[in-house]
């Protein structure tokens, strides 16, 4: 009896051994695919960002160089006329 018990528990203990053991390469890998995933979220975020950030200065710069243009030309006709 007391043989078939240290059997029963050494088995479980080789099971329980294994089952934990398997775990941690798969946690690796989805760590790894968690921080890959994490990498490429961030750099579009700030891709996306400073591509704004330039999109809105080249379209003040745009705006700001047609207004002064149209203002100027308004303001020569407008003295050519008198």
């Amino acid at each position: 009896m007391k043989k078939f018990i240290v059997l029963a528990l050494a088995a479980t203990l080789a099971l329980s051994f294994a089952s934990c053991g398997g775990d941690a390469k798969d946690t690796s890998a989805d760590t790894a695919k968690d921080t890959a995933a994490a990498t490429g979220a961030a750099t579009d975020a700030a891709t996306e960002a400073a591509t704004d950030a330039a999109t809105d200065a080249a379209t003040e710069a745009a705006t700001d160089a047609a207004t002064d243009a149209a203002t100027e030309a308004a303001t020569d006709a407008a003295t050519d006329a008198e």
